[in-house]
């Protein structure tokens, strides 16, 4: 039954979230940010994920210095934790991380803010499965093989709250997602959640292996984002948007020279392009004007609200945190123009 009340509630809020969006706008036109960058260094955390790949295409090919960044350091990590530790301790400026670890970085009380949607995931994050196995609903009962605290908890914990079931109506079979492929096509278990390049892995190995749920079924809810400490924005707000409009011109670069950039990207997550191929093909790039309009859009207004829930469900987060506690567009306004 529709309740008035929470209709009444969300509206409020979506009106509220507008109105702050509005405001803060308001205020930086006001007081334009900088078009120029600050002098000094800035620190950029990163994972071998080619979702991150124009960063990499605008160091190879001199785009910071384009804009003014003349120390950009790129510092790779391995691992989520120590990437989230780095930047919680001051040792980074900004980092790339997953939409819903930044949700958790925030209810955790890290001072940061999205300034920028980097990519989206279509088909390269997917629920897998073998013959036999058709839908979502056929997984009730099933040994689901995934890494917890990850996009694929997220893309699951959606998949099956959008078909009427919850994580109790499967079998949890917790293991890394470069493993749960294997797993999969060994036998062990008949379903995993898991993404590329490991898909496409499984996918060689049996030809009977199917997409049976990807993150393409919501565009947005496997999404990596460049969050930056709030003393940064303040402090360095120059050097912020040089680096949005490096990663528009390596972005803009990646669209001509589609192939060169897939070498330099694949070489710096440790990969072959040929290897990459399928994996490139599910990801979409933002450019600053695309993330602009997403941030502003349909990205706060209804993928926050999705990437939130899932991750609830997940119990990666454990409170409500509205899109304006960690948005801020300005950013990407600023470089676009």
């Amino acid at each position: 039954m529709l309740n008035l009340n929470t209709v009444a509630r969300s509206t409020r809020a979506i009106a509220m979230a507008a109105a702050l969006i509005g405001s803060l706008s308001a205020a930086h036109a006001a007081e334009p940010l900088p078009t120029t960058p600050e002098p000094g260094s800035f620190k950029l955390g990163i994972e071998p994920w080619l979702g991150y790949g124009q960063w990499h295409v605008a160091a190879k090919k001199g785009l910071f210095a384009k804009q003014g960044l003349n120390d950009v350091e790129i510092v790779n990590f391995s691992e989520d934790k120590d990437i989230n530790a780095a930047l919680a301790s001051g040792q980074l400026d900004a980092a790339n991380i997953a939409t819903h670890t930044a949700i958790g970085m925030v209810e955790a009380g890290l001072p940061v803010k999205i300034v920028m949607l980097l990519d989206f995931s279509l088909t390269a994050d997917a629920i897998v499965a073998g013959e036999g196995i058709n839908s979502i609903a056929d997984l009730k009962g099933k040994q689901v093989a995934f890494e917890e605290g990850t996009t694929s908890d997220i893309l699951l914990n959606y998949a099956l709250a959008n078909n009427g079931m919850t994580m109790d109506d499967i079998t949890r079979v917790p293991m890394p997602a470069s493993d749960a492929g294997s797993a999969l096509i060994a036998g062990r278990v008949p379903v995993a959640v898991t993404y590329e390049p490991y898909i496409s892995a499984a996918r060689a190995q049996d030809k009977a292996v199917k997409l049976l749920y990807t993150a393409g079924e919501d565009p947005g809810l496997i999404s990596d984002v460049f969050v930056v400490r709030d003393e940064v924005l303040k402090s360095k707000p120059g050097q912020v948007v040089a680096m949005l409009k490096a990663w528009d011109a390596a972005l803009a670069d990646y669209r001509v020279n589609t192939d060169e950039d897939r070498k330099i990207i694949a070489e710096a997550v440790g990969a072959s392009p040929d290897e990459l191929t399928t994996a490139f093909d599910g990801v979409t790039y933002y450019s600053v004007k695309e993330a602009n309009d997403a941030l502003t859009g349909s990205f706060s207004s209804k993928t926050f609200a999705d990437v939130l829930k899932a991750a609830k469900q997940a119990k990666l987060v454990t409170k409500d945190i509205a899109p304006e506690a960690i948005i801020d567009p300005s950013f990407a306004a600023a470089a676009a123009k």
